[in-house]
């Protein structure tokens, strides 16, 4: 048995998940109809900063988090009915991450390509 790399997951999850670019996912906020969901790590927010209006979501609580029914739920906040469009760093743990949301029976999701570092570029606020 051959195990697979990170990268070959990512690979393959790229072909199944949606990826939208910074600029496209920056509408989707601006008109309100995603709920954009920052997964990288506490250390990472406070070293690099934090997107506006976005939820900090890490991705090792993604699954547990996530799911309405969870007592971590953030469904107070997140819409259900709105595109979940996650970000990382650079794109590839967002891919994995919205391929186990799809998975989970989310059918509307999508993840930014070059995450945090494009984003940044392209108009978000950041603090």
């Amino acid at each position: 048995m051959a195990i697979k790399s990170s990268q070959t997951l990512v690979a393959e999850a790229l072909k199944t998940v949606k990826t939208i670019s910074p600029e496209e996912a920056l509408k989707l906020v601006n008109e309100n109809k995603c709920n954009l969901i920052d997964i990288r790590d506490a250390f990472e927010l406070q070293r690099e900063g934090s997107v506006e209006n976005s939820f900090h979501i890490p991705r090792g609580l993604l699954e547990f988090s996530i799911h309405p029914d969870s007592a971590f739920s953030q469904r107070e906040k997140l819409d259900p009915n709105k595109e979940m469009v996650l970000f990382c760093a650079a794109g590839g743990r967002s891919a994995l991450a919205a391929n186990t949301l799809k998975e989970m029976g989310f059918e509307k999701v999508s993840h930014i390509e070059g995450g945090f570092g494009a984003m940044k570029n392209s108009g978000f606020k950041t603090s």
